[in-house]
Parts: structure tokens; sequence; C-alpha cells
């Protein structure tokens, strides 16, 4: 894969400055939030066997991070330390076992997460590393997505995802397949708009990337796309005289492709189904409705059932906000929506900046895809994403802003 060059210096110097063992870090946390369910593989992979991988991923990613910092000095992170309060909340909501013993093993792995994040935190000065680190890593697994497609196209396109893309060689579904492709597309457009890579970055990285997301038939990770690209590029429209001719002609040909292509992009939305099914979306309203009108006590309101994995009767509830309503309660609700809206207002008050701007971006996908897709409340993509929007919109530590402490924040 492409090393996104040629880079401009100071990505040269950050680099320097920022230790290897980082981006094997951020691999492993990209490991743990990859799943263990999904199609059939070419070398089948039991489930058990699937969870060890990722959470040794993310027990291998702690140990790292401390080996980096060990006198565990910290950045001071509003993002991160809202949600650790969220940890809290999850902790308190899943002692009373509601949801089983599984809960209390989803916040440990929270805990883990989270805490690796902080450990990680001193070197968000050199955020444009976590960038490439970040689209590095996810085009890795959408290389096997790729490889998985040419060796065995059958595994590749099953009949039980109604012929989308998937993985054959890790068992990733066609929304993941989409999600980490719209990532690395929107991810590198962006870096080329604001001159930190060459049109082969492009051709080599976000073309493939873009391929693999028409393959997975994923509405909700090209809608993503569209609507981050749109915000983030207009964002960098003051500072950059590419992203402003980008535009230009992007009106153009959007135009163009609406008018010829339309029936084709009306069908491919439509993915074959009628319209109950769309007015429903693909049964989603279904589980919202039941999971809103089951009888909550008080306490199961305001904290939740505890972190579940993201179902309601045996369902998936696909949706940020309803899930973490059912999770956390309402005040997990609260606190996702305030480290969101701080994302929001620090991007907002910062001056245009490339940075800013893929911060942006990742923002906005985040918010575009909650909708339909969970992960705001739990250790997932998501919260990955937007770990590097807040690296991104951090600003240079002072001395008063790293301070040494005998235990790791969670």
């Amino acid at each position: 894969m492409t090393d996104l060059a040629p880079r401009t210096d100071p990505d040269v110097t950050a680099q320097r400055r920022t230790p290897a063992l980082v981006g094997a870090v951020w691999a492993l946390l990209v490991i743990n939030t990859l799943g263990s369910q999904g199609a059939e593989t070419i070398v089948p992979i039991p489930r058990p066997v699937a969870q060890m991988i990722t959470m040794g991923a993310m027990i291998g990613a702690l140990v790292l991070a401390l080996l980096l910092n060990p006198r565990m000095r910290f950045r001071s992170s509003a993002f991160l330390l809202l949600m650790s309060v969220l940890l809290v909340v999850s902790i308190a909501s899943s002692v009373r076992l509601e949801s089983g013993l599984g809960a209390l093993f989803r916040c440990f792995r929270l805990s883990v997460f989270i805490s690796t994040l902080w450990l990680l935190s001193p070197w968000w000065d050199n955020a444009m590393v976590f960038v490439r680190h970040h689209i590095r890593v996810l085009g890795a697994v959408l290389f096997t997505v790729a490889a998985g497609l040419l060796v065995a196209p059958g595994l590749a396109f099953p009949g039980v995802y109604s012929g989308r893309l998937v993985g054959a060689i890790w068992p990733l579904t066609p929304p993941q397949v989409g999600q980490y492709a719209a990532i690395v597309t929107g991810l590198t457009i962006m870096l080329w708009m604001g001159r930190r890579t060459d049109k082969w970055g492009v051709l080599t990285v976000a073309l493939p990337a873009f391929v693999l997301l028409m393959l997975s038939h994923t509405r909700t990770a090209t809608i993503g796309l569209l609507a981050a690209l749109t915000v983030g590029g207009l964002s960098l429209i003051l500072t950059s005289a590419r992203a402003r001719k980008v535009f230009s002609w992007a009106a153009v040909v959007i135009g163009v492709a609406a008018v010829a292509l339309g029936p084709v992009i009306q069908a491919w939305l439509q993915r074959g189904q009628d319209e109950q099914n769309l007015a429903s979306l693909t049964g989603r309203q279904t589980v919202w409705d039941a999971l809103l009108a089951a009888p909550r006590t008080t306490s199961e309101e305001l904290f939740g059932v505890g972190l579940t994995n993201k179902s309601f009767n045996g369902l998936p509830i696909d949706n940020s906000w309803l899930s973490v309503y059912n999770d956390q309660g309402y005040i997990g609700v609260a606190l996702v929506a305030m480290f969101l809206c701080t994302l929001i207002v620090v991007a907002v008050l910062r001056p245009p900046s490339l940075e800013r701007s893929c911060a942006i971006f990742l923002i906005v996908y985040c918010i575009a895809a909650s909708y339909t897709e969970a992960g705001l409340g739990d250790a997932s993509p998501y919260l990955l994403n937007l770990a590097v929007a807040a690296a991104l919109l951090s600003r240079s530590p002072t001395p008063a802003m790293i301070t040494p402490t005998r235990t790791a924040t969670t």
C-alpha cells in the first residue's frame, strides 16, 4: 500500500518525533474493533478464536501503550474525560447484571480501550501522523477484503447478504467494509485537497477503497462519505485552491451524473427492496419502535440496562442513539451528545487548516452514520474516528497540560 507520498516537511518531522510503536498500538486498537461475526470465510474462524484474537489485540495495545508511556503522562482532553465518565455510567448500569455477565466483560473492554487512548494522548500534537496510521491500518483491512474477493469471489458475495461484498478472510459484514472504505476514501481525498499527498495516493488508495464501498452496497457509508466530504471540503476552501477547483468541477459532474445516471443511482440505493422495506429502513424501524415501547424503570431510563451486544429481543438496534439509550440510559445519551458537541464547537472555533477539515470530515461522518449504525457508546471504529478528530483539534501542549500521575485514568 502506498505511503501517500510525497509528504510535506512538517509531516516528516512529526513522523520522526512519534515513536513507531504508536502505529503498532493503533493497529491493535483497530483489530480489536473488527468484531467476530460475519459471513463464511475461506479458512473457517470459530467465533471464540476470533474473540480471543480481538481481545488479545486490545490487551496488546494497552501493554505497548504502557511501554510507550511508563510514567503515565496524560494530555488533558474533554473528549477523553467525557468518555471516561461514560465508562463510569456503563459500569454502574452493568453491575446489576440485567444484561448478564457479558456486560461486565464489555465494560472491561471499554476501560482498556479508553485507558489506551489516554496513554497515547501525549502524542496528539502530531495528529496528522494518527491520520496516516488510520488510513494505513484501515487500508490493510480493506486489502484483506480485496484479497478475499480475488481468491474466493463466491464467498465474498454471499447470498445471505444479498450479494453484497463481505470479508472472506476475516468475517467482516458489508456495513463494516463500507465504513472502512468510506473513511479511507474520504481521508485520502482530504489529504490530497490539502496537498499532503499527490494524485497517486488518490489513484492507489482512495479509488480502490471507493470501489470496495460500491461493492459493499452500503447506503449509510456512501451517504456519510458524501456528506462528510462536502462539509469537510467546504471548510478547506478558504485555504486550498485545489479544494476550490474540486468543488467547482464536482458541481458540474454531480449535475451531469444525476441526469444521465439517475435511474442507475436510484436502483443502487433501492437494492431491490420494495417501498415498505425502505420505509421501515430495512426493518430497523420495527426494532426501534419495540425498544421505545418497552416498559422501563426510572433507573433503567436514567442508566440503561448495561452494555449489551447492541441488540434488542435478538435483533440489531442499528442506531447509536437508541443503543446508548438502551445500554446507558438518558445519562449516556447526554454524555455522547456532549462529547460530539464539544468536538463540533472546537472545530468551529479553530482557524481554517487541513487538520481542522479532516476532523470535521470524521465528525460529520460519525454523526451521519449514527442514525443507522451503532457504536458511539462502546469500543468501536466510530470512537476511534472521533479520537483521531479530537487529536486533530487538540492545542499545542504546555507543561501545565501534561501532568504525571501514578495510576492510569479510565
